[in-house]
């Protein structure tokens, strides 16, 4: 009887290794298409990013202003516009 349980204890072993293989196999997967599916939307956020930069920039171009401030440095605005009114005055 001892050697019975002996064998039941080494198939439920087996039986045990195989299930947690196939669980890390299962996890592995999904990980790696998790993180496929993340880089490709970072990749198509960067495209529409540059997309987005192009676009800026051909406005700028049309608008004749490519050397302009741009309205993220108000401070350095006003300087300018500062010296414009002592100019003028």
């Amino acid at each position: 009887m001892d050697g019975h349980n002996s064998d039941e204890s080494k198939q439920n072993t087996a039986d045990m290794t195989v299930f947690v293989q196939n669980l890390l196999q299962q996890m592995q997967s999904r990980f790696q298409m998790m993180s496929d599916s993340i880089i490709t939307k970072i990749d198509d956020m960067g495209n529409r990013i540059n997309e987005l930069e192009q676009s800026i920039n051909d406005l700028k171009a049309e608008m004749g202003v490519e050397g302009s401030l741009t309205p993220l440095d108000p401070a350095k605005q006003k300087s300018d516009e500062a010296k414009q009114d002592e100019g003028s005055a």
